[in-house]
């Protein structure tokens, strides 16, 4: 049985050899109580695991830096100070997605007819009207999120939950229906 090896032996073996059975022993090591910390910090599990999973890439993959003598000899402050700005990166980026799905879950399922829809319904222009009534709700629905609302392709995809590509067909279609009926 081999002598176990340090902290300071591990991380440069990992880093300066890529040697993947001191990988596994740190990994081993440390993983289970970065979880736990990070479990203080974070009440989503499975953001937590993400955040450990990405933590040791980065050790792997050298993206994070060992060097002793700036970090001295602790691993495991210089593998808490990874995982927590990945964990800050993580919520940030959570919160943003998190609020453009509210907004869009807004705009989705709201009662009441907005100024935008009003419009599009009593436009007299032409055969406009007429042309909008005779495309298929899909149709509509994509035109109504890209050109009324003014929302992307793909936070229209979200909204109306089909993929982006569905988005630009549709839109397509629906502008080709258009042209032909009022042409």
């Amino acid at each position: 049985m081999s002598e176990m090896r340090s902290d300071g032996e591990l991380l440069r073996a990992v880093t300066a050899d890529g040697d993947r059975r001191a990988f596994e022993e740190l990994y081993r090591r440390y993983a289970p109580w970065l979880a736990a910390r990070m479990r203080t910090r974070c009440a989503d599990a499975s953001l937590v695991d993400d955040v450990v999973q990405e933590t040791f890439l980065a050790v792997w993959h050298g993206t994070a830096r060992w060097h002793e003598d700036a970090a001295g000899a602790d691993a495991a402050g210089w593998l808490w100070r990874i995982a927590s700005r990945r964990l800050v990166d993580a919520l940030r980026g959570a919160g943003a997605r998190g609020r453009l799905r509210q907004a869009l879950a807004r705009l989705r399922h709201r009662d009441e007819v907005s100024a935008e829809e009003r419009v599009l319904a009593g436009v007299e222009h032409g055969d406009l009207a007429g042309a909008l009534v005779r495309l298929s709700p899909e149709l509509r629905a994509v035109l109504q999120a890209t050109v009324v609302d003014g929302l992307t392709t793909r936070e229209a995809a979200v909204l109306l939950g089909i993929p982006p590509g569905t988005v630009k067909t549709r839109a397509m279609r629906a502008r080709r229906q258009l042209r032909e009926a009022l042409a």
